[in-house]
Formats: structure tokens, C-alpha cells, sequence
């Protein structure tokens, strides 16, 4: 079976001195569905913009379908064959909505991958077609995407990563910021794109949605390193692992799919009647 990404004692700093990924290894193939979990600077966004080949590692070795991503191959050459066909199976959705938007319409948008495609007009037009009514967001074709609402810029996001028809998706913090209505709207496409057999990949520390979008888990800890790649299910059961990695406090626990947290005691002390 093609391995998609293979890491081999990856590490990345910035600016040489600050730590941002510590001797990550570990290989995904074809038509997984992975979390990357981890509190809030453990490294997942960088980790993702990685294999997004965005940046490369510091040391370490990084393939992708069986290829060096490095600097020199990679980058050097802005038109070379592999990176085409790599940008071309691999999409990926930042967290922030506005950071990835730039066209002046959503059709726009959405077309922009397609036409580095080398797909003629016609094409193009029916592939922004079928993914705009896909998602349910054909009324938007014409709107600037800077006056949409959060929700709708991630769907527009989502639309132009698909338009690609990539084999893997890449998502960062998808979730973030989203309405409940369209936070499953999201759950229910990334279960439907797996059963397609899409690889997606998703950067996460929100528990309730983890185990509902993947079944394999890789931890990240505080310290930029991995501390567990596994089942989903054994990982939202591991109380103490959870709280480790600072995904979860004391107060805090999960029941099958549901996550709250109780009161402090010392915070009910100061709750009173009136």
C-alpha cells in the first residue's frame, strides 16, 4: 500500500531557536482518518503546515508518496512535476478563513484551484458548479467572501480545497468558531468524504467532534513531541493522558461523546441565593 507521509524524526524550530516540533515520527496511508490532538501551542498548526509542505523540517526526514520534501527539491523549482502533482492531491484548511480567501467573488474562489488544473473554462465552471451545490452554498457565488459570516467563509474555504479534488485533506481547528448547526454540518461532510475514501487529516483539541471525524489519534504534549498514536476511543478514555497533555482539567470529564466539566468546589463556596 502507497504511503502518503512517512516522518522520521522530525523536528522544526523557528527562527532556529524556538521549539515548535521535537522528533515527531510517524506515517499515514491512503484513506485514514486522523486527529491530531494537543492543547493550544503543542505544535498541531505547525505540524500540519509541514505536511501541507508550507515549511520543512529543521532536522529529520519528511516524504510524501514516497518523495524528499525539502527545500532544494521542493521549493526551489516552482514548476516541477512533483510539486504539481503534490499540490494537486494534497488541500488544506487553515483555521483562520480569512487568511486563505482572496478573490474578489466566491465563484472566484472556489475556481482558482481548478484553473491551475489546466481544465478549460467549461470545465471549470461545472467543477465550481457541482461543488458550490455540494456544499449547499450556490446563493453565495456571487458574494465577496470578506462580507460572509464565519460560518460560510469555512464553507467557501472547504469549496475551494475541494474543487481540487484532493486525496488528502488537511484541516486546522475546522470547528473553530463555528455555530452548532454548522459545526455538524462539518462532521457530517468530513464522514461522508471518508467513506469516499478521502485521507483527512485534522488538527484539533475540541473532544466532543474527535471521535466522530477519525479513528486514529496522535497526541501532542506541551513539549512538541508525541506522546500517543492510537485508537481514538482508547485516547478519550485515558483520563490521566488527557489531562497530561492539558487537552482536559480535574473538573472536567468524558462520557462517550460528551464533555463538561463540573464546578469547583471552592467556586460553588461563592455561589448564593437570592
Amino acid at each position: 500500500m502507497e504511503t502518503i507521509f512517512d516522518l522520521k524524526n522530525v523536528s522544526y524550530t523557528y527562527v532556529g531557536k524556538i521549539s515548535a516540533l521535537n522528533d515527531i515520527s510517524f506515517k499515514v496511508t491512503p484513506g485514514e482518518q486522523i486527529s491530531i490532538m494537543g492543547s493550544n501551542g503543542s505544535g498541531k498548526s505547525t505540524l500540519l503546515t509541514l505536511l501541507d509542505g508550507l515549511i520543512y523540517p529543521t532536522s529529520g526526514e519528511f516524504y510524501a508518496f514516497g518523495n524528499p520534501i525539502e527545500e532544494e527539491v521542493f521549493d526551489a523549482i516552482k514548476d516541477n512535476e512533483f510539486r504539481s502533482y503534490f499540490r494537486k492531491r494534497v488541500g488544506f484548511v487553515f483555521q483562520n478563513s480569512d487568511v486563505q480567501l482572496f478573490s474578489s467573488t466566491v465563484f472566484e474562489e472556489v475556481a482558482f484551484g481548478p484553473m491551475q488544473l489546466n481544465m478549460s473554462p467549461e470545465e471549470v465552471k461545472t467543477r465550481v458548479i457541482e461543488v458550490l451545490e455540494m456544499l449547499g452554498i450556490t446563493k453565495l457565488k456571487d458574494r465577496a467572501p470578506h462580507t460572509l459570516s464565519g460560518g460560510e467563509k469555512k464553507k467557501v474555504c472547504i469549496a475551494s480545497v475541494l474543487a481540487n479534488n484532493p486525496d488528502v485533506l488537511l484541516l486546522d481547528e475546522p470547528t473553530a468558531g463555528l455555530d452548532p448547526r454548522t459545526q455538524l454540518w462539518l462532521v457530517e461532510l468530513l464522514q461522508e468524504l471518508g467513506r469516499a475514501g478521502k485521507t483527512i487529516i485534522t488538527a484539533t483539541h475540541d473532544l466532543e467532534t474527535v471521535e466522530q471525524i477519525s479513528n486514529r489519534s496522535i497526541v501532542m504534549s506541551e513539549d512538541h513531541g508525541i506522546v500517543v498514536d492510537g485508537d481514538v476511543e482508547n485516547v478519550l478514555n485515558n483520563r490521566e493522558l488527557l489531562l497530561s497533555t492539558n487537552l482536559i482539567h480535574e473538573h472536567m470529564h468524558v462520557h462517550g461523546k460528551l464533555v463538561h466539566g463540573h464546578l469547583h468546589a471552592h467556586y460553588r463556596e461563592h455561589i448564593h441565593e437570592h
